[in-house]
């Protein structure tokens, strides 16, 4: 008997499947409207989380612009520091995402999840985006804060949505770095030890305090090769506009993305086992 030909199974009753880059928009649409909902029920976790950066621009921030030790040119040490304090405050977020995979392959979730038609792809890119809504959410606190503070901070709208699209890209891929770091490790306290012992080297390899210019030359170097270090230099440019390389930083940070679901897809499977 020949096999029923793929055209016709609409008249059985069956609705097409549709490919798999048709349902990834809408998978990490879902997935990012689940994270606003858990925002939304519980907006202390805004406030808490917003002590560490306002500790930041209130002490370091105010106490260095008095120094005047870091030299940013004609920019005040402030207004240099807070866009680096915006990126810093997305990266604490993203880099502890890992855990709420673990805690979902614990909970059978994610088990559930990858038996469905949604590709891997869409589950982390969901995830990865989900973490940057909450990045935009903390940004706004510290945006807040700045202008309170007296940075003088863009009110161009085109530059903030380039900076909602610069905070999205930088937490998705720290986040992605998380979930690969999930896939390996399996546990949450091996993540957590891994997550605490890489945050501060990319903040501090970073140009988040000081410009790369003050740096040595190793750490230029490792600077150089830090996504953390193209996020803040984007943000800067469309913050307080300072010169950027705004291509470079989003053509970086898009490849970083790219780099991150994949890696983090590829070791979806084995976190499930």
């Amino acid at each position: 008997m020949s096999a029923v030909p793929d055209a016709p199974r609409a008249a059985w009753g069956e609705a097409p499947v549709p490919p798999s880059w048709r349902r990834l928009p809408d998978r990490v649409f879902a997935l990012c409207l689940v994270e606003l909902e858990k925002l939304r029920r519980d907006r202390t976790e805004l406030i808490t989380r917003a002590v560490q950066p306002a500790l930041w621009l209130l002490v370091f921030g105010e106490t260095f612009t008095r120094l005047r030790a870091i030299p940013t040119g004609p920019v005040p040490y402030l207004d240099y520091l807070a866009p680096g304090i915006l990126a810093q405050s997305a990266l604490f977020i993203a880099i502890f995402y890992g855990i709420q995979i673990i805690w979902e392959r614990d909970a059978g979730v994610l088990t559930k999840l990858l038996v469905t038609p949604t590709p891997r792809a869409a589950l982390v890119t969901g995830k990865a985006f989900a973490a940057g809504v909450r990045a935009l959410a903390q940004a706004v606190v510290v945006l807040v804060l700045s202008a309170l503070l007296g940075v003088a901070l863009t009110a161009n709208p085109l530059h903030l949505l380039g900076v909602a699209a610069v905070l999205m890209l930088g937490a998705a891929f720290f986040s992605c770095l998380s979930m690969t770091i999930a896939g390996l490790v399996l546990t949450r306290d091996r993540l957590l030890g891994i997550g605490q012992a890489i945050t501060m080297p990319l903040f501090f390899g970073s140009n988040a305090l000081y410009p790369i210019e003050l740096m040595p030359h190793w750490l230029q170097t490792v600077s150089r090769f830090n996504p953390l270090s193209y996020e803040v230099d984007a943000l800067r440019g469309l913050l307080i506009g300072t010169h950027a390389h705004l291509l470079l930083d989003f053509g970086v940070l898009t490849g970083s993305v790219v780099i991150g679901v994949t890696a983090a897809s590829a070791l979806l499977g084995r976190l499930a086992r």
